[in-house]
């Protein structure tokens, strides 16, 4: 793995949770292009048949969180500002479900990881100044 693959790596998780303002270091495996994860991680065969199981499902998901939020914005009054901040309030709670979702995907990588490929994501999280998702190895 070169440098440039690496900066790019850090600089997609850490983009990815500065947007949701969260300090967790997400894999980010519904973001953009997979061969980050596999290139830095050097995904077996295993891992890289589950990355795209799990790239695919996690897809499945958040489709069904942006028709929601597609509805909500056309259907949901606008017109008074309590309708708006129940808008506001609503549509974070849609984006919250995005992050959950992304999460849920992350941690089963994760648990596919070995212990060189888990102690390499440690430390990438530590680079950007992120904690590592709570997650116990057995």
């Amino acid at each position: 793995m070169n440098l440039n693959q690496t900066f790019l790596f850090i600089t997609l998780i850490a983009s990815f949770f500065s947007l949701h303002a969260q300090n967790d270091c997400g894999l980010g495996i519904g973001i953009g292009d997979t061969d980050n994860i596999i290139q830095v991680f050097q995904l077996n065969g295993e891992q890289l048949a589950k990355l795209e199981e799990f790239k695919a499902a996690l897809e499945g998901e958040m489709r069904g969180i942006e028709e929601a939020e597609v509805i909500l914005f056309e259907k949901h009054p606008q017109s008074t500002a309590e309708e708006l901040t129940d808008l506001g309030k609503k549509h974070e709670a849609l984006q919250l479900q995005m992050v959950a979702v992304s999460r849920k995907y992350d941690l089963k990588l994760l648990a596919l990881f070995n212990e060189k490929q888990y102690v390499r994501y440690i430390s990438l999280c530590k680079e950007v100044s992120r904690k590592p998702l709570d997650f116990k190895r057995e």
